[in-house]
């Protein structure tokens, strides 16, 4: 009895081990092209850009993800769309509303299904204590990732000011 359950184990064990060997191996996948990735990236964060500067506030908020959290300076998250909609639609609202990117860099993953944007921007905007135009600077990183249906969208975003610059101090002379 004993020696017809170990026959048995190791008959299935053969069986398994030799139909594994039969089995075609996945066909490798295609490699990324992570440069057109990047200018992907860059592309959507353009319009995106585009679409805030036309005061345009769904079509800004278009390029989020449906899990979209936005982390700015000094508020609490904003968490998905809705709530990106309602803060995007207030500071469209000012006329002076505007900003600019330059310095951008995007790293994309290996696998191509994320990559992170970085840049440094200029918001203009009416200040709403003194009602005097203002510009605010700072850095700007957004994760983007693809889709399930393949479009490319905005995961997360930190924005996070940067101090006015300040006049070199006097060098008092000797």
């Amino acid at each position: 009895m004993f020696t017809s359950k170990l026959t048995s184990v190791a008959l299935s064990v053969l069986l398994t081990g030799g139909l594994a060997a039969c089995a075609k191996p996945a066909p490798p996948k295609p490699a990324v092209d992570t440069a057109a990735f990047a200018e992907d990236v860059k592309a959507d964060l353009h319009q995106l850009v585009a679409d805030f500067n036309a005061h345009d506030a769904a079509k800004a908020v278009g390029h989020d993800a449906p899990d979209y959290v936005g982390m700015l300076h000094g508020q609490p998250n904003v968490k998905g769309p809705a709530e990106d909609l309602a803060l995007t639609r207030q500071q469209v609202a000012d006329p002076l509303s505007k900003v600019t990117v330059s310095d951008e860099t995007v790293d994309v993953a290996a696998s191509g299904d994320m990559a992170v944007y970085r840049a440094t921007y200029a918001y203009d905007f009416t200040d709403p204590k003194t009602k005097a135009p203002a510009t605010e600077h700072g850095n700007w990183v957004l994760g983007y990732k693809r889709e399930a249906d393949g479009s490319l969208k905005v995961a997360w975003g930190v924005i996070a000011d940067t101090p006015a610059a300040t006049a070199a101090p006097a060098v008092p002379p000797k």
